[in-house]
């Protein structure tokens, strides 16, 4: 089963199915970065200084400004990636920031970081993040609606959205440890190798998000606690907020008997599906050795589920001061339950707002507009 096409309204509010390649400059994807100036630019960069770069950053010239709104469309990006790779930096140099946190002090941010830790299927479609025009196409739509804050993703799809003019004025959050690959054997010995902290403070990202899975059983965990917490700290030492995502886990059992384990030579034995335990004693748990990462916790904030029965997620939240936001995690079609499970904690004290990802990207009946004005509305 394929994810749903995108459904856009047409004329009298009618829903209508609009293919991946229809992605151009009509559906608000306007380019901030001079592509076919940039040669130009460098050649000239003394005739003129940028006044809008960020201090530390190269200046450009008046002719990468003057065709600075460009359109650019999905299918331009590999040649401009091939041509112009300078393209990328000059962008995130003049992008427009905006602070974390509005007048509302809440956050919606739209996750699409699953790719790069190989999680691609929604559903029952295996590959459905695996279309990148399909999902740049998801991403621009919920970034263009009102109330949507921000995204959170990997360096490829950010720099994406950021050559299509999508992350302008909005927060943008850098995921930092994808090395846990899905249903590999090393999955829970989750290495940093997405952004880092000072990436993220040259690039000017407005935060960074990392992934910490505990097993009691699996030793990688150890190692992912402790590189964790020296991201913590680097982060901190640079005034930038980091958003840490916790979780108690443990391996499944496997097909046909098998325990899931992993032996002394790192190969699972069978399926070995790592699951998260939702129950208010783990997540609780999670939220306590989470909150005590690093040399300072004055910049961190918690990426939390909501828990298994949702009238738990006060006992949970009440276990730190540290603000939070939910994530949405996998609805298996039952949206409405999702939002109402988003609603009833979202009236706690300590959380913040919503970041979430497939949920609002692939909804069953395809409508990403709907879906996604439906959880800003519970803001």
């Amino acid at each position: 089963m394929r994810a749903a096409p995108v459904r856009s309204r047409g004329p009298r509010g009618v829903a209508a199915a609009v293919p991946p390649t229809a992605i151009t400059a009509t559906t608000a994807i306007t380019a901030t970065t001079a592509v076919t100036a940039i040669g130009r630019g460098h050649r000239d960069r003394r005739t003129g200084a940028d006044r809008h770069a960020a201090p530390g950053h190269p200046q450009h010239s008046e002719s990468e400004h003057e065709l600075s709104s460009s359109s650019v469309t999905v299918s331009e990006l590999a040649s401009i990636r091939a041509r112009h790779p300078e393209a990328i930096a000059a962008a995130w140099a003049r992008r427009v920031r905006r602070p974390l946190l509005g007048d509302s002090g809440r956050l919606m941010i739209v996750a699409a970081d699953h790719p790069a830790r190989g999680a691609l299927a929604v559903g029952g479609d295996k590959l459905a993040m695996a279309h990148r025009a399909g999902l740049l196409e998801r991403l621009t739509l919920a970034l263009s609606r009102p109330g949507v804050d921000g995204v959170l993703a990997t360096a490829d799809v950010l720099e994406d959205l950021l050559l299509l003019g999508a992350l302008e004025n909005k927060v943008v959050l850098g995921s930092m440890n994808r090395g846990g690959l899905a249903g590999a054997a090393f999955e829970l010995d989750d290495r940093f190798t997405g952004y880092r902290a000072q990436d993220i403070e040259r690039l000017r990202l407005d935060a960074g998000k990392l992934l910490l899975r505990i097993d009691y059983e699996d030793p990688g965990s150890l190692r992912t606690l402790e590189s964790a917490a020296r991201a913590v700290d680097d982060m901190a030492a640079r005034g930038l907020p980091v958003f840490v995502e916790p979780f108690i886990s443990r391996r499944a059992m496997g097909k046909a008997g098998t325990t899931g384990e992993v032996d002394k030579a790192g190969k699972a034995d069978g399926a070995g599906k790592v699951v998260n335990d939702l129950s208010a004693e783990a997540v609780a748990r999670s939220v306590a050795i989470a909150s005590g990462l690093g040399g300072t916790s004055a910049y961190t904030w918690l990426k939390l589920p909501v828990t298994a029965d949702p009238e738990d997620m006060a006992r949970v939240c009440e276990t730190s001061t540290l603000p939070v936001v939910l994530l949405g995690g996998e609805v298996n079609g039952e949206q409405e339950a999702a939002y109402e499970k988003w609603r009833t904690a979202l009236s706690l004290p300590t959380v913040r707002g919503l970041v979430v990802g497939r949920s609002l990207l692939y909804p069953a009946d395809g409508d990403v507009r709907a879906a996604v004005d439906t959880a800003v509305g519970l803001l």
